[in-house]
């Protein structure tokens, strides 16, 4: 009888949970929708063709499943942006919400819909041996800038910290250390516990050896990554989220690491606190947003439940940040959420009893706000008002909008133009048989010759996009050379002047944004020629072939339709937020400056300090960024070309074999009942390519 009242009261709660999370996800529900429409479409395009067209339609359905939009959590330490995952998750207890800043663990945690059968799972990646050399030698980044900018005695204490996590990383692990870089360990299932033991390790390394002794924190400062797969009560889709460390701690060791988890999701939730929600020691997070569009940028202010008077400071936080990011050029138009992660988690345990007095104080006076509800002047279930107030539903609700009308729309615009493509083909071979010749040419080209056609097309096409992109890449580089050459020239020359008026008795420091902002006008000239040349290139390719498929199969121009896919967004330049020396604080000028001597010892010393410093972000943009945007293009180009080549070949085979053996052929003869279903699956594949994202 127990088991029996257990297990009620745990479905009971499993269910409640579930009505919490639903909130806020309408537009992800209609995107799931509209996919299972998709879906039904490709299915019955696959049931209309041939082998090939069948394969190629079941290939579009799988990568519609595979569709996981990324969605990447920043902010400060200690801002609470852990648990606000645990609260989007679902669990408000599994991630550890102190993660200690010398590891360099990115989070990410793969949500799925409720699945019959489904086990959840875990990933841990390790560092190879030379990133982790990398990570700690010299201390990592703010090592490295110490170093060159004179700051000795910061630079030896950072190299006395690094080395004693070196060394009880060696003693902890033992001989494993060093085979353990490079791996990889697999887990069918996860816990607490077993997150803790490679991602969370305390503060204060000394007060954890008890812990480390227990497992806790074991392998957490060699690890590069960690990857879950849980189900998500409610949610619709898959949806990544990953957790990242805080991006102002002292030695920066995991800034490069943030930079990237940005760049690959294009989609930010920026996590403030309350006490301390933007300010002039947060500009290396305001030059993470600055280059990430508006549109993709949410900031949730945490930790309302810590506020007073919620109802009178939250206008006047929302107005601080917003004056902070105006005078400091960052994303001035993204959205604002305010909530409390603390009061969703307790929400979701179904208990906000726990809640600390002030902090239901502060609820109370929140909900007193412009929050006051309940129809009929009915008093509002606590545990659903605690959730509502929590910020969580109009988080999901932001998260919603922008997977739905960005990536998502785009997504489904891309596989409904591909499922155009098959579906044009189908309707071209029915043609064929049903009505050989109707509306063509005179004197087709032979199999053999069209086939040696369209193999050179696709050649000479490919080969020409590829030398346009090297060309493009090439002028960026050289672009982003000249501004770097220009800002080190005008910086230096502004340091003469002062010198000559001031001489070295004052310390003279330079401002960095210019060459920001220099750089990502390069970036967009980048991204605009990237699209340009991209779609010139399909347009180009498409009409040869369709001049193919007329001469080689008699086909009318009228009677061949290809539907072109969007072109890849370009990856925002995030990478220049990296912090260089001239965004350092003026005590380490100071040093340098006053260890110098002569006016030709400051111009020569600085030139070579800030040269090195703005190389690592300019070759971030040459080497990687740069050939990330091509290698996508080229990527979708080919797939362009290798999907035409199936519809040629699926052609020349219903040429040659379809009108005496159809069955033979695995082709479906056409008829009125087929005619009809190829009709409307093409009104609701044009349905989805012609709504597309706005990118």
């Amino acid at each position: 009888m127990n088991m029996i009242n257990t297990s009620a009261r745990s479905d009971f709660a499993k269910a409640a949970r579930a009505q919490l999370l639903y909130a806020g996800l309408d537009e992800l529900r209609d995107f799931a929708a509209a996919s299972d429409r998709l879906r039904l479409a490709l299915s019955d395009l696959a049931g209309l063709g041939d082998d090939k067209i069948t394969k190629r339609a079941e290939r579009l359905a799988r990568s519609l499943d595979a569709f996981e939009p990324s969605v990447t959590m920043i902010g400060q330490i200690k801002s609470g942006k852990t648990s606000l995952v645990n609260a989007l998750i679902g669990c408000p207890d599994l991630l550890p919400a102190d993660v200690n800043p010398w590891t360099s663990v990115v989070t990410s945690l793969h949500l799925h819909p409720e699945t019959e059968g489904f086990r959840n799972s875990a990933s841990f990646q390790f560092f190879e041996e030379d990133e982790w050399d990398r990570l700690v030698s010299g201390g990592g980044r703010i090592g490295e800038l110490a170093s060159r900018a004179g700051a000795d005695d910061e630079l030896e204490k950072i190299k006395r910290q690094v080395a004693q996590m070196r060394e009880k990383s060696r003693n902890r692990l033992g001989r494993k250390f060093e085979v353990l870089l490079g791996q990889r360990r697999d887990y069918g299932y996860f816990d607490k516990d077993l997150i803790e033991r490679y991602v969370c390790l305390g503060d204060d390394l000394d007060a954890h050896e008890e812990a480390l002794s227990k497992g806790q924190g074991r392998f957490a400062d060699i690890t590069k990554s960690a990857d879950l797969n849980m189900e998500r009560l409610a949610l619709p889709i898959r949806l990544c989220l990953r957790d990242t460390p805080g991006v102002n701690d002292t030695f920066m060791m995991r800034e490069q690491i943030t930079i990237r988890s940005i760049r690959d999701s294009r989609i930010c939730v920026v996590v403030l606190s309350a006490h301390q929600a933007l300010s002039s020691t947060d500009l290396a997070l305001i030059r993470l947003i600055s280059h990430v569009k508006t549109r993709d940028v949410v900031i949730f202010v945490n930790r309302i439940d810590e506020l007073s008077d919620p109802a009178a400071q939250i206008p006047q936080i929302a107005e601080s940040i917003r004056a902070t990011l105006e005078r400091h050029k960052g994303p001035v138009g993204a959205q604002l959420v305010f909530g409390s992660a603390l009061w969703a988690c307790r929400a979701l345990e179904g208990d906000i009893s726990k809640l600390p007095k002030s902090s239901l104080a502060a609820l109370r006076n929140w909900a007193e706000g412009p929050h006051e509800a309940g129809p009929d002047g009915d008093r509002p279930d606590p545990v659903a008002q605690a959730w509502a107030l929590s910020g969580l539903p109009a988080l999901q609700a932001a998260l919603a909008d922008r997977i739905t009308q960005g990536v998502g729309a785009a997504t489904l615009q891309q596989i409904a133009a591909s499922g155009l493509n098959l579906a044009g083909a189908v309707a071209a071979s029915d043609r064929l048989v049903a009505a050989p010749g109707a509306g063509a040419k005179a004197n087709p080209l032979d199999a053999a010759a069209a086939q040696r056609r369209m193999a050179e097309i696709s050649n000479s096409e490919a080969a020409s996009l590829r030398a346009e992109f090297d060309t493009i890449l090439n002028g960026f580089s050289e672009r982003i050379d000249r501004v770097q050459t220009s800002f080190v020239e005008r910086a230096i020359a502004s340091l003469v002047v002062h010198l000559e008026r001031h001489g070295d008795s004052t310390p003279w420091t330079y401002d960095p944004t210019g060459l920001r902002v220099l750089l990502a006008s390069s970036h967009q000239v980048l991204a605009r020629k990237c699209q340009q040349t991209f779609e010139t290139a399909l347009r180009r390719a498409a009409g040869r072939v369709v001049e193919l498929y007329c001469a080689g199969f008699g086909l009318g121009p009228d009677h061949i339709r290809i539907t072109l896919p969007p072109a890849p967004p370009v990856p925002p330049p995030v990478t220049l937020a990296r912090t260089i020396a001239l965004d350092l604080s003026s005590a380490w000028w100071k040093r340098w400056w006053f260890q110098k001597r002569g006016h030709e010892a400051y111009a020569a010393r600085f030139h070579d300090l800030i040269k090195t410093e703005t190389i690592a972000m300019t070759d971030d943009l040459r080497h990687d960024l740069a050939p990330a945007a091509r290698d996508a293009a080229v990527a979708a180009f080919d797939a362009f070309l290798s999907e035409q080549n199936a519809v040629f070949a699926s052609l020349m085979a219903r040429q040659r074999d379809g009108a005496r053996s159809p069955d033979a052929y695995g082709m479906r003869v056409a008829g009125p009942g087929q005619t009809a279903r190829l009709k409307a699956v093409v009104a609701d594949l044009e349905i989805f390519a012609a709504e597309g994202a706005s990118e």
